[in-house]
């Protein structure tokens, strides 16, 4: 199986009103010190056409990555968490003591 088709995997058993790091994706997938490998995976996802939750991906320190490559992206992958229950502090922030999924197993 592909990186990214590992990758895909994984990030398909992220419940609803989870998230994870790209990090922790990374290291699921058997692909550590490898975040920006997951990031570029998820970057290619189909938005219309997927399966893939991407929008439970978020950064270490809990923030939606901004990239203007994103085109706008970032607000959709906030109000899709927001739409799953998940609360943004004031900063913008998630929190991953909260919100972050810890896998039984994968």
């Amino acid at each position: 199986m592909s990186a990214y088709h590992e990758i895909y995997a994984i990030v398909r058993q992220i419940p609803v009103g989870k998230v994870a790091t790209y990090g922790q994706i990374a290291t699921l997938a058997n692909l550590p010190g490898k975040p920006r490998l997951v990031g570029y995976a998820l970057y290619r996802v189909d938005l219309k056409e997927s399966d893939i939750p991407w929008h439970r991906v978020v950064n270490a320190k809990g923030e939606i990555s901004f990239s203007s490559l994103r085109q706008g992206t970032d607000y959709l992958q906030r109000a899709l968490l927001e739409r799953e229950g998940i609360e943004f502090t004031s900063t913008g922030k998630i929190s991953l003591r909260q919100y972050q999924w810890q896998p039984e197993s994968v």
